[in-house]
């Protein structure tokens, strides 16, 4: 019998608040030891999300797969063995050592508290000696937030779930972060689930991304979502125009649909230039960084307020002679936007 490779499988999510969905995904599949980044503005249905496959929310509907067994919302078990950093992690009014053994203390393992506190303070860059006996309020945000990954990391959980880990962090921190969170996986065979707004950072401790906008999956990681308003032309299609006045033609959407996504993005060269009736787009590249999980890079490209990610072959990156801050031509087909 081949052993499942997911460590988490969902079919047909619906969450609702009240009469609102905020999550409608058919299907998911996340692999175990797997290191997933997602992605998605404010209210996208990130922490709803996460705080499912943390079995600490029961979805209104569907069915949640843990290493192949079924499990229900609040699984005693199964939340035993995954944990939840929330965005603005919530301290107890006691020392830094307390917060950390807390979940301990909950399981009655009582058993090398000490070494095991300096073990975990340690994989988050904080020294024992001068920290563990800090009260909750002399922390900064920074300290805190890694005070708060170490209470997490002290349980060595099969899955570490992380939403916006380094929101409001300084550098150091945020580095210091995703070295612990990289050293669960490499250790114990964690499965990390990042949410986060930061795109380099994000990118730079995923193996894979997938984008989540109005409680919708998409899989890739890269795609171009583009929001309204948007204007009517004289023929079918809509107009939607970036802040610096320039325009971008689409197809019209179908009824009750109001979001439009882009996948097929290029950039123009000299040798091969768009066609007419292609939207042509003048922007800079804004980040370039190395996919960790293939040789491809990945090129963030700012046309004034939107923002487009392409995925790029290191042959393709050198014959259009790319670098941070060069200024760019993107382009993409009318008839290529999808509506949803």
């Amino acid at each position: 019998m081949t052993r499942d490779p997911s460590i988490y499988h969902l079919k047909n999510i619906r969450h609702y608040y009240g009469q609102k969905k905020v999550l409608g995904i058919d299907h998911l599949d996340i692999r175990t030891g797997s290191i997933t980044g997602l992605m998605g503005p404010n209210g996208s249905g990130k922490s709803t999300l996460l705080k499912i496959l943390a079995f600490a929310l029961k979805p209104t509907e569907g069915r949640i797969f843990y290493k192949g067994r079924e499990e229900s919302g609040f699984s005693p078990e199964v939340r035993l063995r995954v944990t939840l950093m929330t965005q603005k992690p919530y301290l107890l009014k006691r020392t830094v050592f307390d917060n950390i053994i807390y979940g301990l203390k909950i399981r009655n393992d009582h058993q090398n508290l000490e070494e095991r506190v300096k073990e975990a303070l340690s994989k988050v860059g904080l020294d024992f000696q001068t920290f563990s006996q800090r009260k909750w309020h002399q922390l900064s945000g920074g300290e805190a937030q890694r005070v708060a990954l170490a209470a997490r990391l002290i349980l060595k959980p099969e899955v570490l779930l992380l939403d916006e880990p380094i929101a409001g962090v300084d550098a150091k921190s945020a580095e210091l972060i995703r070295k612990a969170a990289l050293k669960a996986r490499d250790d114990w065979g964690t499965t990390l689930v990042i949410a986060g707004h930061d795109l380099q950072w994000l990118y730079s401790i995923t193996e894979n991304q997938v984008s989540i906008f109005n409680g919708n999956l998409f899989p890739t990681g890269i795609e171009t979502i583009i929001t309204g308003p948007f204007d009517k032309t004289g023929d079918p299609r809509f107009v939607k125009k970036p802040a610096n006045g320039q325009s971008l033609l689409l197809k019209a959407p179908g009824q009750n649909e109001e979001n439009a996504l882009i996948r097929k993005i290029r950039i123009e060269s000299l040798d091969q230039p768009f066609t007419d009736g292609i939207n042509r787009l003048s922007g800079h590249i804004a980040a370039m960084l190395l996919e960790k999980e293939s040789t491809h890079v990945l090129v963030t490209a700012l046309v004034q307020d939107l923002s487009f990610v392409l995925r790029l072959a290191p042959d393709q990156v050198g014959s259009l002679g790319l670098y941070p801050g060069k200024s760019i031509t993107l382009g993409f087909d009318p008839e290529d936007v999808e509506w949803f």
